[in-house]
């Protein structure tokens, strides 16, 4: 039929085309449901893979901060030299407290004091990371004490200064020689 007017009652569907239409929307319905499923699956793999990304993140993050800690953390090696007033390098036991007491000498504000014969007193105090010899001027190095992680000896072996947390400023000694010491600086 090529025209149909207004008239015209619509045929009924046969079997045919009413199960020809009625699988066609099950064909849309499991599609949709099948689009569905495949958009939750992604979204669930997307969010996978960004929490393995900061969980990663935060790995790598943690690890740079731990490797950090030990590299700050590691005490830095530095030797000091007992000077006079002059500068000029002495016996390391002029700048040792259990020396400078038993001469009748005391420690104050970085100095040791060791009262001379005939009156007076000769002062000492340790010049940290300078070079040289006993009787030369001391080359280099500073008279204010390391601050921080720094491990401080004499070249004679006595420990001046131990690094790490809560520095306490007194040292003993190390390797069973010298006396003990006090750092300090000017």
């Amino acid at each position: 039929m090529r025209f149909q007017d207004a008239n015209t009652q619509p045929r009924e569907p046969s079997l045919a085309e009413q199960r020809a239409r009625r699988q066609a929307l099950a064909d849309q319905e499991r599609e949709a449901r099948e689009a569905a499923e495949a958009s939750a699956a992604a979204a669930k793999k997307a969010g996978t893979k960004r929490k393995i990304l900061i969980g990663g993140g935060v790995t790598v993050g943690l690890a740079g901060l731990i490797a950090t800690y030990y590299t700050v953390a590691k005490p830095a090696e530095m030797t000091a030299v007992c000077t006079d007033a002059n500068g000029v390098i002495q016996n390391d036991e002029y700048c040792d407290e259990s020396y400078a007491s038993s001469h009748g000498g005391h420690f104050s504000g970085g100095f040791w004091f060791i009262p001379l014969p005939g009156g007076g007193f000769s002062q000492y105090r340790y010049n940290y990371g300078g070079s040289g010899n006993i009787g030369q001027r001391v080359a280099g190095g500073s008279f204010t004490a390391p601050s921080g992680n720094t491990n401080v000896s004499t070249k004679s072996g006595t420990s001046v200064q131990r690094g790490g947390f809560g520095i306490s400023g007194k040292s003993g000694t190390s390797g069973g020689t010298g006396g003990t010491g006090k750092s300090g600086g000017s």
